[in-house]
């Protein structure tokens, strides 16, 4: 009943700030009123298709947009006015800031220009001869506008031809007619016609036309062959088009300059220095780059015709090789009197600037993690690019922390130590299939291996070797694929103190997870994102991994299930995560996310591998919930043991569901408010494994509490919270704070929390990371 007051109280005076925010009336300077928004009404004359997008097109050209309102009020505007006052105070002086907006008088409406803006829109779509008009409804303090439109019945298209001449262009035109979009009863659209204009200027550059552009072409609507509202529709080019628009060109030299120098602006000429592959001219001062093989990079050829996409492609497969910070391709129009005056010849220069050779970079963390540990680290990374003059990159990286957990009790005296060290060898095109076997981008090969090492007190030493040989490539601009054939890891666990042996003794399952040394197997991912393109209102990111594990080596092992003398896992593994972006104004962003994982142990193995299992819970995740927290199902540690409850919250499946509102505060602070749901469950059969667990000292039942049954949407946990988020170029500083409102471990009828206020799971828990959650 406590905790039902304050809520109350709460949402009362909010409720009483929203009522009072509605009273700007007094507020509105004497002379003016507040603009309150239009309608628009239309009458039609003959038949009209589609008046209802009709009608929203012209809707969205009314203009001024009014001021926002929220059920019934105006909060943002309320902000506003009161940040104006002498003294308006901190908080609405921030409230005006982060959302209040200017308002919108019935002085800066001018119907008459509006009037004007729906008739060139009614005449752009075909509804030629319509009629608009407004009436003003003025009061007191208010005024509104009622927009009319007469919309005429709209012409159609009857025939689509190219008006020929004999120039060669009138022949690539009537080809590429033939593609188009548009068909006969086509609305006359002006817009239409402007991007059909557009894809046949693109199609003339992907055929030679050089110097063309959509502005030479041109459209003529002949209507006095009918008298039912149709017309036909004529393309040619405009008068007085120069002739070197209107021929194709040819690519006569192709010019190579490898070590070319922004700074100095200079082209390294010597002759001495050329080198000819396939055609191609290379020209270098220094021997920066095997000519041999730059040129399989290159989609251009001697005697190909001028094509915009292969020059944009071939520009992006050499950016795309990681050694050059600047690549430029120029054309220069070569004389044309030796032609037989129907095409013009180019000369291709590409110049390559390289990117610093070696680099050597040094960072000092401080880390704070979600389960309490905290400490310093210490990261040195060296690159070494065009390692062996063919673009090959060289990466080496170690890293050192120390951690300790800042809690009092029997856990205050917790630490860990870790170091690592990790070669990545990237090679800029796909051992051994050639690069020019791949258009839109060259697949890398990368060969990885590393060496990490893991001592935390009290417990046990984990060192672990990896290694993996695989590709990378972008399908196109959207879709990035990852091919791992080859991944081995080797886990070793040492140093096993009494303390932890009797958890491993008391919890098979954990135990099992651990005596799975060697993983050998197949990784895939594939990545479809649109976030990067900030054109799409809406965009979408999928990405799935699968992780084959064992197969091979079962067939090898003679059925002894080791390999080398340790045991291996054998398992499949697979995961989704899907989310939708909504963007509107001021970068305000909704993002929904959904994630689903599950693994199977299978042959070999009774469970997935320790370093393979899910968990829930943390900064990434469910954020009300520490790491490694949340889950399995239902289940429970005690919390004072966080040496239990740090190993057992895991399991094969995982599913989570996020929702996160992000908005602009000022300059580079932003904030969130998100909601997460989700946790992880044990699926296939433990018998053996429960089995021994029954006969342990371990209380809690893992294996029925964890298990994933039909009533699993009663084992969700689930949290609200807000954020601030330090974004600076895209380098994010992340603090979220999140309370539970649905803690699944928890008896049935007792699972629901007031976030923050109530007395049921933690009260809130504060999440630090770098970068976004999703």
């Amino acid at each position: 009943m406590k905790n039902f007051g304050k809520t109350y109280l709460i949402y009362t005076g909010l409720a009483f700030f929203l009522l009072h925010s509605c009273s700007i009336k007094k507020f509105i300077p004497e002379g003016e009123r507040l603009y309150t928004g239009a309608e628009l009404a239309l009458d039609t004359i003959g038949e009209v298709k589609g008046l209802k997008d009709v009608k929203s097109e012209l809707t969205d050209m009314i203009e001024p947009n009014p001021n926002t309102t929220f059920i019934g009020m105006k909060p943002r505007l309320y902000f506003h006015y009161k940040a104006q006052r002498k003294k308006p105070g901190f908080l609405y002086k921030f409230l005006n800031k982060s959302f209040g907006e200017e308002p919108v008088y019935f002085s800066d409406v001018d119907p008459e220009q509006v009037e004007e803006l729906l008739l060139n829109r009614l005449n752009n779509n075909g509804f030629f001869y319509s009629r608009t008009g407004s009436e003003t409804i003025l009061e007191e303090k208010f005024a509104s506008v009622n927009y009319s439109a007469t919309v005429q019945e709209p012409y159609t298209l009857e025939n689509y031809e190219v008006d020929m001449d004999t120039l060669p262009i009138y022949k690539a035109l009537e080809e590429l007619i033939k593609e188009t979009p548009l068909s006969k009863n086509n609305r006359f659209d002006l817009d239409l016609l402007k991007a059909e204009r557009e894809r046949l200027d693109h199609g003339l550059k992907q055929q030679g036309y050089y110097n063309s552009h959509a502005n030479l072409l041109i459209f003529e609507a002949d209507t006095n062959q009918y008298k039912n509202r149709k017309f036909d529709l004529f393309l040619r080019l405009k008068k007085e088009v120069p002739k070197k628009s209107a021929i194709p060109y040819t690519i006569d030299s192709i010019t190579v300059y490898p070590n070319y120098s922004i700074e100095g602006d200079t082209l390294p000429l010597s002759k001495q220095n050329r080198t000819t592959v396939n055609g191609t001219d290379f020209i270098q001062n220094e021997y920066y780059f095997k000519p041999k093989l730059l040129e399989t990079y290159l989609l251009l050829k001697e005697g190909d015709l001028y094509n915009a996409n292969i020059s944009k492609t071939t520009s992006s497969r050499l950016s795309s090789l990681g050694s050059y910070k600047y690549v430029n391709i120029q054309y220069r129009e070569l004389d044309t009197t030796n032609t037989d005056g129907d095409g013009g010849s180019l000369a291709a220069d590409i110049y390559l600037a390289p990117l610093t050779k070696r680099s050597v970079r040094a960072e000092i963390q401080a880390v704070t993690k979600s389960n309490g540990f905290t400490g310093p680290g210490l990261l040195l990374s060296y690159n070494n690019r065009n390692l062996f003059k063919g673009g090959e990159t060289l990466s080496l990286s170690t890293h050192f922390s120390y951690e300790s957990q800042l809690s009092s009790g029997n856990n205050s005296s917790l630490s860990s130590i870790s170091w690592g060290l990790k070669g990545d060898l990237i090679f800029p095109r796909s051992i051994p299939f050639s690069p020019k076997n791949f258009r839109y981008s060259v697949p890398k090969t990368k060969i990885s291996a590393g060496v990490d090492f893991l001592n935390r007190s009290q417990l046990f030493t984990l060192s672990s070797i990896n290694g993996s040989f695989g590709y990378t490539w972008k399908e196109n601009r959207y879709v990035y694929h990852q091919l791992d054939p080859i991944n081995i890891n080797y886990t070793r666990l040492s140093n096993v103190t009494d303390e932890f042996q009797e958890i491993l003794d008391d919890n098979p399952f954990l135990r099992r997870s651990f005596d799975q040394r060697f993983i050998a197997g197949l990784l895939y991912t594939f990545t479809y994102d649109e976030i990067s393109d900030l054109g799409k209102e809406y965009p979408i990111f999928f990405s799935t991994n699968i992780d084959l594990a064992g197969n091979l080596l079962s067939l090898m092992d003679g059925g002894s299930g080791t390999i080398l003398g340790s045991e291996y896992a054998q398992y499949a593994k697979m995961d989704a995560d899907f989310r939708l972006y909504l963007r509107w104004d001021k970068e305000q962003t909704l993002v929904s996310r959904i994630y689903a994982g599950w693994g199977i142990p299978y042959g070999n193995s009774e469970t997935l591998p320790f370093v393979k299992q899910f968990f829930s819970g943390g900064p990434y995740s469910v954020r009300a919930f520490n790491i490694r927290s949340l889950g399995p199902g239902n289940f429970n540690v005690d919390p004072n043991d966080s040496t239990t409850d740090f190993f057992d919250r895991s399991g094969n499946l995982k599913l989570e569901a996020n929702i996160e509102y992000r908005f602009p505060l000022f300059s580079f602070l932003k904030g969130a408010f998100f909601v997460d749901a989700g946790n992880v469950w044990l699926t296939g059969n433990y018998d053996d494994l429960e089995a021994d667990q029954q006969n342990s000292n371990f209380s809690n039942s893992l294996f029925t509490d964890g298990r994933f049954e039909s009533d699993w949407l009663q084992e969700v946990g689930a949290g609200f919270g807000f954020g601030l988020r330090v974004d600076i170029q895209n380098f994010v500083i992340r603090f979220d704070l999140a309370s539970p409102f649905r803690v699944p471990y928890q008896p049935k009828n007792d699972r629901w929390n007031v976030p923050f206020f109530g007395n049921n799971g933690n009260k809130a828990t504060l999440n630090f990371a770098i970068g976004y959650p999703f």
